[in-house]
């Protein structure tokens, strides 16, 4: 028996039923005045920094464990956009997870459905953004597809991810947002993640 609390990034497992269902280890809530971010020496959870404006994530938000952003999912990107330049940005895969419940904190694992997400280029580096719905959940557990979800959901997520990293007096935006897509993409993101993981840290 374990007599520690596992690594959230690897020493969790994504879940046996993935890329359909996947396990999340959300850092943050939308009620959340700091940013916070998983230590990746030590896997706490760790102040990242405060929210300064108003920019404020829509929804759960975090990561899907023994995942990473390498060469297999920066070749999607590359051919999406008919580049060679884009390299993974080196992270487990960002997953935001919507819900009607009112969930007060981070630091807890949820399981999810993924429907599709958000192609986002950040300093030249692939950083895409997966859009799920909490498994079971009341209003969205039944939604399949990005398609199902609301126009002004959508729009709310766009506007914090291209925006939330931006300060004011800069002239160009950090975040570029280069394509929308559907949960057939979002499965393989995952897909290579796994395997980009596998390939940089030797695990099974």
């Amino acid at each position: 028996m374990k007599r520690y609390k596992s690594h959230p990034w690897h020493g969790i497992s994504i879940g046996e039923d993935a890329p359909e269902i996947v396990r999340c280890y959300i850092e943050i809530v939308p009620t959340d005045t700091v940013k916070y971010e998983i230590d990746k020496e030590s896997g706490y959870l760790s102040i990242d920094r405060p929210q300064k404006y108003s920019n404020i994530i829509p929804a759960l938000y975090g990561f899907i464990p023994q995942t990473y952003s390498g060469k297999n999912v920066a070749e999607l990107t590359n051919r999406a956009m008919n580049r060679k330049d884009i390299e993974g940005d080196g992270d487990p895969v960002d997953i935001c997870v919507l819900t009607e419940k009112d969930i007060t904190h981070g630091d807890i694992l949820v399981k999810a459905t993924p429907i599709g997400g958000f192609r986002l280029i950040d300093n030249n580096m692939a950083d895409d953004k997966l859009i799920a719905v909490l498994k079971d959940d009341a209003i969205y557990g039944s939604f399949q597809s990005l398609s199902d979800l609301p126009a002004s959901v959508i729009e709310r997520l766009k506007h914090y991810f291209t925006t939330y990293k931006d300060l004011p007096g800069d002239d160009t935006a950090r975040c570029v947002l280069t394509q929308v897509y559907d949960v057939d993409v979002a499965h393989d993101i995952i897909r290579r993640s796994i395997l980009d993981y596998q390939n940089n840290f030797g695990y099974k």
